[in-house]
């Protein structure tokens, strides 16, 4: 791995600067399938809970409005349920074999969103309210829990020696998720944060799981560990590509595009990859930057920003003068090259199992969508 000097000696990775081309038609019908092919059987396990955590559930994914109306609202990319049915197929099984991996990957998931909007304050999701602003804190907590629980109970039901095998993944994956989420909320309150620890951070958060959707449909069609764990390498690094773009558009998306409100990472000062290589590359802008965060760090609870982001407190040009500091320092570049670095990898890993050469084009179409998607 090519490597520049950060401040401090720390070591910043480097990465080449094309942007793949994507099939987008092709990425499109993938996406497409695993949605309609795992929908039934998400809409069945939540059928499964008690009221009104079923409704909760129902509008979270929405299927229903916020007055319990059907609606046809908008269930994310459904990136992990097309990897597990492709994961079935690398394993040569037919993608049904993965409807049980993708629907459980998913629940997690979902279980980690309606907990992370509540921990992190955000009020939009998808363009809709979030379940706690709507429902409450303690249905927004109920339902991740139930999720949580479904996902387990939806591969144990198979009854099979291979389903064991990829509930222990699926368990793996989620704990490790879980870790990156507390390393996400303790690194807002620090000073410093190395590029390490944000890249294990992002690892944990969005990696292991975007791996365990990649494998678990290949366990279930009785792949060896040496396949599976292969297809996770892929999967992992994926999930840094992946979060790498996600950081980008935290500061720099589009709310019309993300949903979500203007610089919202920096209203919830995450220490996000284009923060942190900021801060890692010295000079004048990164300085400033390291001296306003530092100032964030050491003032009172009580005269800080809300995570929430209240901009009576921060004003909009502030977020603004941040978002310029860490383009200015590279944070932006840097960032987006190591989305491309991490792609190159994933797509590497691909080469060391032996799969059907579609299966492969089509995880190659899918890395590809990832790092250059605007959404």
């Amino acid at each position: 791995m090519r490597t520049t000097s950060g401040t401090r000696g720390e070591k910043v990775p480097t990465a080449p600067s094309a942007n793949p081309a994507v099939d987008t038609a092709a990425v499109t019908a993938l996406l497409e399938r695993g949605r309609t092919m795992s929908t039934p059987v998400l809409r069945a396990a939540v059928d499964r809970l008690a009221p009104p955590m079923d409704t909760v559930a129902a509008y979270h994914f929405g299927w229903i409005d916020a007055h319990g109306r059907p609606a046809d609202g908008d269930g994310g990319k459904a990136v992990r349920p097309a990897l597990a049915l492709l994961s079935a197929e690398a394993a040569g099984a037919a993608p049904e074999v993965g409807i049980p991996g993708a629907v459980a990957v998913e629940l997690v998931h979902n279980f980690s969103l309606l907990h992370d909007d509540l921990m992190d304050g955000d009020e939009q999701r998808r363009h809709r309210d979030t379940v706690w602003k709507v429902h409450g804190p303690a249905q927004a907590i109920l339902v991740g829990d139930a999720l949580f629980a479904l996902a387990n109970e939806i591969l144990l039901e198979l009854g099979t020696v291979e389903a064991g095998r990829a509930t222990r993944r699926l368990t793996t994956a989620s704990r490790r998720l879980i870790d990156g989420q507390a390393q996400d909320i303790s690194y807002e309150h620090r000073e410093r944060v190395t590029v390490e620890e944000c890249l294990e951070m992002e690892g944990n958060k969005t990696g292991a799981l975007l791996a365990c959707a990649v494998s678990i449909g290949a366990v279930l069609g009785g792949a060896d560990d040496r396949t599976a764990d292969t297809l996770e390498a892929y999967g992992y690094h994926l999930g840094l590509a992946f979060q790498a773009v996600d950081d980008l558009l935290g500061i720099w998306g589009d709310p019309e595009a993300t949903g979500k409100q203007t610089w919202s990472d920096l209203r919830q000062r995450k220490k996000s990859l284009p923060v942190v290589a900021a801060l890692a590359a010295g000079g004048p802008a990164s300085q400033r930057l390291g001296e306003l965060l530092a100032a964030d760090a050491k003032a009172d609870p009580d005269e800080r920003p809300p995570a929430t982001g209240d901009v009576d407190s921060f004003s909009e040009e502030e977020f603004a003068a941040r978002a310029a500091l860490i383009e200015e320092a590279g944070g932006r570049d840097w960032t987006s090259q190591e989305a491309r670095r991490q792609h190159a990898i994933a797509v590497e890993a691909l080469d060391r199992v032996d799969m059907p050469e579609h299966v492969r084009a089509q995880l190659v179409a899918l890395a590809d969508f990832v790092v250059v998607r605007k959404r």
